[in-house]
């Protein structure tokens, strides 16, 4: 019997009153503010949010915890956009949507840089006994993001990548399970000689850490190649987007090229304000199941597809809500 993990991949919607502290702080919108060096009261903002966010999580029931990536203005390029050898470029609109982050330009060796480690030392108090969920941006997601100004072509910038991902996860506190998010396999396939090193890069910040690891992919489906590739990696569970995209094209890499044991099941939509209610949520991983080939999945990820960052505060409160029930919902439907 596959066992329901109710979870989300992290970069949530800021609070109102936070956006509206931090705007009054900094002068100016947050989508506009510069990362990484804030003063004590901007620090203050942040620290009373994510106690709020993670307070939130623990009410309603997720089997993981996230910090929650309220920092995060420059979205997955986070940690590239605060490290000092990285300088930030122009605006970019960020994937197919109306947010956008400010270019790292990496100018210099990605060395160790700590910033997500302080955060999720945070995290990790609040969530007291309720085992915390890192995430961070799949190596390939995160050097797509960026501009190489300083290694030796596009396969030496993501080894790098990769290498400095997994240094910032060694200083992790103690983490039950790790979301890679890496969209940009889906929106930016990569060509035939980057594909098969992406596996190394991910195997490398997955050596880093004991805990589980879910490299999750979204907006769309993968391709036939990439997907193949993407099996090659030693992580325990891939995630897939059933919201967007071609559902069909996901189940066929799954019965073509099998699965992991564990699987992440992007089932709510993280873009869309219409809420599901937890008994179609769970009649989705049911359908799930019944489309692929192979034994049941050991664990099933419930999360919602994309980040859901876009999502209006409420909205996205009832959207975990729904998940942390639908999981629940596991034994009632079984017996």
């Amino acid at each position: 019997m596959t066992e329901l993990v109710a979870t989300s991949p992290g970069l949530f919607p800021l609070p109102d009153w936070a956006k509206s502290d931090l705007s009054d702080l900094k002068g100016h919108q947050k989508d506009d503010l510069i990362s990484g060096d804030e003063s004590e009261a901007i620090v203050g903002v942040y620290d009373e949010a994510r106690e709020e966010v993670v307070s939130d999580q623990l009410d309603t029931g997720l089997d993981r915890v996230v910090e929650g990536q309220l920092r995060w203005d420059d979205m997955l390029a986070h940690p590239l956009a605060v490290h000092d050898n990285v300088e930030t470029g122009g605006i970019v609109r960020y994937y197919d949507n109306n947010n956008f982050y400010r270019d790292p330009r990496v100018t210099g060796e990605l060395t160790f840089s700590g910033d997500v480690a302080a955060e999720l030392e945070s995290a990790a108090t609040l969530a007291g006994e309720t085992p915390l969920q890192a995430v961070l941006p799949g190596p390939y997601s995160l050097a797509e993001l960026a501009s190489n100004e300083h290694y030796d072509g596009e396969t030496d910038f993501l080894a790098a990548v990769g290498d400095f991902l997994a240094a910032e996860v060694e200083a992790f506190p103690e983490h039950e399970t790790l979301f890679l998010l890496d969209p940009s396999l889906v929106t930016d396939a990569p060509s035939d000689d980057v594909a098969e090193l992406v596996p190394e890069a991910i195997d490398a910040v997955a050596g880093s850490t004991d805990a589980d690891v879910v490299v999750h992919t979204y907006w769309g489906a993968l391709d036939e190649k990439t997907y193949a590739h993407l099996m090659d990696a030693d992580v325990e569970a891939i995630g897939f987007d059933f919201v967007a995209g071609d559902r069909e094209q996901t189940l066929y890499n799954l019965n073509e090229y099998g699965a992991k044991d564990d699987v992440a099941l992007g089932l709510a939509d993280g873009q869309n304000t219409l809420v599901e209610d937890p008994e179609t949520i769970r009649e989705r991983v049911d359908w799930v199941n019944d489309q692929i080939q192979a034994n049941e999945f050991d664990t099933a990820y419930l999360t919602t597809n994309t980040e859901p960052f876009y999502l209006p505060v409420n909205k996205h409160q009832e959207k975990l809500s729904a998940l942390a029930a639908a999981a629940d919902l596991e034994s009632e439907v079984e017996a």
